[in-house]
């Protein structure tokens, strides 16, 4: 967690500097193969000019800073109709949509959830599975995301 900070503290400010909603990043190694997922958002909607333009200036911090010292890829792109939720504010603005949640850890025997967001309550994401809601802690989820319904 540590790390993925120190990313969001020099990736955030470039994002936002360059005029776009920063949403989120994964920062995910598995061996030597590391990758870095930046998401980026507008009220006008994201096209690939947008993502080449916020990954050169990322690439340019990331060459001064050097963050990640393994050899790593960095991806940029929109967060899609099947975002991903990183903070308080997108599960707020995410209420009554269905989720996929996965915890760090297992919560009441599970570390899978899916279901219907119902809210966010003192840090927890209430999430109505079937006939069931759990209150489930946002700093444990380890990835929550939107499943879009199309109509």
């Amino acid at each position: 967690m540590a790390k993925e900070q120190e990313l969001i503290d020099l990736i955030q400010p470039i994002v936002e500097g360059l005029g776009f909603v920063y949403w989120g990043l994964e920062y995910v190694g598995q061996g030597k193969y590391t990758t870095l997922s930046v998401y980026i958002d507008s009220p006008n909607g994201i096209d690939v000019e947008n993502c080449a333009e916020v990954s050169r200036q990322i690439s340019a911090m990331m060459d001064v800073e050097d963050p990640i010292t393994a050899e790593y890829t960095l991806e940029v792109s929109s967060p899609g109709v099947d975002r991903l939720l990183f903070t308080v504010d997108q599960y707020e603005q995410y209420i009554g949509e269905k989720v996929q949640v996965k915890l760090r850890a297992p919560f009441d025997g599970r570390r899978n959830f899916k279901g219907q967001l119902k809210g966010v309550e003192d840090g927890d994401a209430v999430v109505q599975v079937d006939q069931e809601e759990f209150l489930l802690p946002i700093d444990l989820i380890d990835r929550a995301q939107i499943i879009p319904t199309f109509k």
